[in-house]
């Protein structure tokens, strides 16, 4: 097997989904479907299942992967190696990160990159909003931006970190607050408090579009920039909120956190990069994989996918 194989079978079982698999490698789907089927022929084993509904790991592809990516990141060291011989990667790297999903990865990645990489300068920018990351990306403000799908930017990549189920939450004496899940559309009369709707919250969207496959238009009564504000204001009683699974770790009295009923419901939590992007970028992006690997996929429903 060579090394665009393994890329291609790592890219695969990390997006399951045969177009953005192709994309992340900036090859053709054709190219790409070859590239899978060699590696399978190389191994004589099926890795994926293929219906048009879905990609899934073979039990072969399950045990191969682990295998995979220590033969990539070996590869990685050779290059490392060699790259050092010339001089330690140097440079700055600014990674933009907005709300409460990001907010725990943060220190084990600073932390990371300074002992991994000393001549990188890792700076943290903080935006109101993650979905303004892949904007700033494309118009060189950031080099890396923590965000959420749909990615809509040509150009850029993108890898799931982290898949978040979406929660209504409740102040604690609301009529639903002992309930063990919820349908959305019992909060058609229900003031809600929500992000701002002139900067592109992720979260607000998914909000006002689940609402409206549950036949409502929230009533919303009061936007607070950022989920700490927001969930306080729902403990106080002003409004209930949709939010995600991160803000769980917000300790805040008063606040019941309710799932929905039916099948659970994800929004993927996503870290963002060029294409193009230089050598110190992309030894940071290695680092995040180190500290972050992609999760497992749920069973549930993928909103944005």
């Amino acid at each position: 097997m060579n090394l665009q194989e393994i890329r291609a079978f790592i890219a695969l079982a990390e997006e399951l989904h045969f177009t953005r698999a192709a994309e992340r490698l900036e090859v053709s789907q054709p190219q790409f479907s070859h590239l899978i089927r060699r590696l399978e022929q190389r191994v004589e084993a099926p890795l994926v299942e293929r219906t048009t509904r879905r990609v899934a790991l073979t039990t072969a592809g399950r045990a191969v992967l682990p295998h995979a990516r220590r033969a990539l990141q070996e590869m990685k060291l050779i290059q490392r190696s060699a790259h050092g011989m010339k001089g330690a990667i140097q440079g700055t790297v600014r990674m933009g990160y907005a709300g409460a999903s990001s907010r725990p990865w943060l220190p084990p990645i600073a932390r990371a990159v300074r002992q991994q990489l000393p001549g990188v300068d890792l700076q943290l920018k903080s935006m109101i909003y993650g979905g303004q990351g892949p904007g700033r990306i494309v118009s060189g403000d950031l080099d890396i931006s923590f965000s959420r799908r749909p990615l809509q930017h040509p150009g850029l990549l993108d890898r799931v970190f982290e898949y978040e189920e979406l929660l209504v939450a409740v102040p604690s004496d609301h009529r639903l607050a002992g309930s063990s899940e919820v349908e959305l559309a019992a909060f058609r009369d229900d003031p809600w408090v929500m992000f701002p709707g002139a900067y592109g919250s992720n979260v607000r969207d998914l909000g006002i579009k689940l609402a409206a496959e549950a036949g409502f238009v929230p009533k919303i009564v009061q936007e607070a920039p950022d989920s700490y504000t927001i969930l306080g204001l729902v403990a106080a009683g002003v409004g209930v909120t949709l939010t995600v699974s991160s803000v769980r770790h917000v300790r805040t009295p008063g606040l019941v956190f309710l799932p929905l009923a039916g099948q659970r419901q994800f929004t993927p939590a996503t870290v963002v990069w060029s294409a193009k992007a230089n050598a110190a970028t992309q030894a940071v992006i290695e680092v995040i994989n180190q500290i972050a690997p992609p999760p497992p996929r749920p069973r549930g429903v993928i909103l944005d996918e």
